[in-house]
Formats: C-alpha cells, structure tokens, sequence
C-alpha cells in the first residue's frame, strides 16, 4: 500500500465511490466487502456516492447487498438523486427531456419529463448515462433544443468507465462536442460539482475536515473532494490509469492500492469476528 502523509485523527465519516472502488461490472473487488465490514464494525459513518445513472438507489443497493456489502438504499447518493433536487430547486417546474441509458425515473422524484419526439419542447435537457441511448438522432434533436434556448443539465462528465472488457465511453466524451457546438456550459450536478459533495455531507452530517473521499476518479472524485476540503484518497483500481495520476492538476492526500487498504490507512481495529 502506498501512503502520502498521514490521515488526520480528526477522520469521523466517509464517502465512497462504488464503481471502480467497491465493484468492477458488479463484481466485488477482493477485500472490499470485508473492508466495509470494518468500517461498519467501527461505527465510521459513511455514504455511496456514485456517478452511476442506470439504476436506481434501491436496485445499487439491492445488488451490493447480495454482493455482502452491508449497505442499504439510505447509504446511497446518485447523480441522478441529486440531480432531481437541483431541478426542483434551480429549474421548478421545467420539462425535462431526459437522455440516459437505464432507468432511473424512481430517482427523479418531482421533475417533469418529456418524452424524445414529444409535442411539447423541452426546456430542459438533462445527460445522464452514456450508452445505447446516445445515437446520432437523439444527440441532433438535442442539439437543436440548445439552439432554440434550452437550458443543458448534465449528471457528470466523466469521459470513461471500467467494466470487465476495459474501459468505455461515458457522458463527457459526447458532452464536450455538444457543449462547443451549440455554444452552451453544461450545469453539472455530480461529481465533480462541490454541489454534489455538499449534499453528501449533509447528508452524513459531517464536515469536510472529518471527512474522506475515496475513490478511482483522480479529478472527478479525489481532486474534486479536496477543493472543498474534503480529504482525498485515491485507488489503483478501476479506472485509474498511472498516466493520468502523474499528468493529473493535484496530489491526492493518500494513495493506496485498492479499498480493501482502507482499514489500515485509516488504523482502524482488525477484521470484524
């Protein structure tokens, strides 16, 4: 395990990214669940906080659970979550066509949605998830509504993710041509946005300097989380590319080899009986 400075004593909560960090594809990464057994055994409170946008709070923890991972639904905080309380606070009322890959309608409490091809004209586009979804049709009609004045909403940026064939395009690779063709900023409410980590730590209610960010994002989760004070751990597993950790803008707090060192790191007692 590789260490930069030490954890702070004052560490009193943690939020953590699932895909790449406790899951591949779904599949747990060695050590993870019993790593997050210690961390429950330890009384640390912690929350999920994913980019995911293909399922539902209640189905990511339906799936950790059956993976042995001691969570539930309330542990959870989604793009997508976050995303409706943004739209109901910033956009009241607007229609909102969604384009995302997986069905997260659940998750969108309170935000009204217009069907691709709809009479009604959007005054909103909302990017979830890249995937099948994100043909050369639905991304026009897109570009089209930016032109005609609709506002662009986007739940990250990340430009790829790990499954178990490599990596694969994700929302902020199409995000950026849209962004420079129809001349508009995305309003982004995942991860990076401090928004996001705000909401997060309300949620736990803890500050940022009792907080950890663990994650396989250097900019989206580690770099993000220390902008807002946030201590940040970065892993070897998922998405990381060493490439991109030396050519990265900061220095993440820590870095260790995967989540199952997060234990130790944090000095934490020994596995749980």
């Amino acid at each position: 395990m590789e260490r930069s400075g030490r954890v702070s004593g004052r560490i009193r909560a943690a939020l953590i990214d699932i895909d790449g960090v406790l899951t591949v594809s779904w599949k747990p990464l060695p050590g993870a669940v019993e790593a997050m057994a210690r961390l429950r055994s330890a009384g640390l409170p912690l929350a999920l906080v994913t980019n995911t946008t293909s399922r539902t709070r209640a189905v990511l923890a339906g799936r950790l659970a059956d993976a042995g991972f001691p969570v539930d639904a309330d542990d959870i905080l989604t793009a997508p979550s976050v995303t409706a309380g943004y739209l109901r606070e910033h956009h009241p009322g607007a229609r909102c066509l969604l384009i995302n890959s997986g069905e997260v309608g659940d998750d969108l409490e309170g935000v009204t949605l217009v069907d691709e091809g709809a009479d009604e004209t959007p005054d909103v586009v909302v990017f979830g998830g890249a995937g099948s979804a994100f043909g050369y049709e639905t991304l026009n009609a897109a570009f089209r509504h930016l032109q005609g004045g609709a506002r662009l909403v986007a739940m990250h940026r990340n430009l790829y993710w790990r499954t178990a064939q490599g990596l694969d395009l994700d929302t902020g690779a199409f995000l950026l041509g849209l962004e420079r063709a129809a001349r508009v900023e995305a309003e982004v409410t995942g991860k990076p946005a401090q928004a996001f980590f705000a909401t997060a730590l309300a949620h736990l209610g803890a500050t940022p300097d009792e907080t950890l960010m663990v994650g396989d994002d250097i900019e989206s989760d580690v770099l993000a989380a220390q902008r807002s004070g946030i201590t940040g751990v970065l892993v070897k597993t998922g998405k990381y590319l060493s490439e991109t950790h030396r050519a990265a803008d900061g220095t993440p707090d820590h870095v260790i080899d995967s989540f199952a060192d997060l234990p130790d790191l944090l000095e934490l007692p020994g596995r749980p009986r």
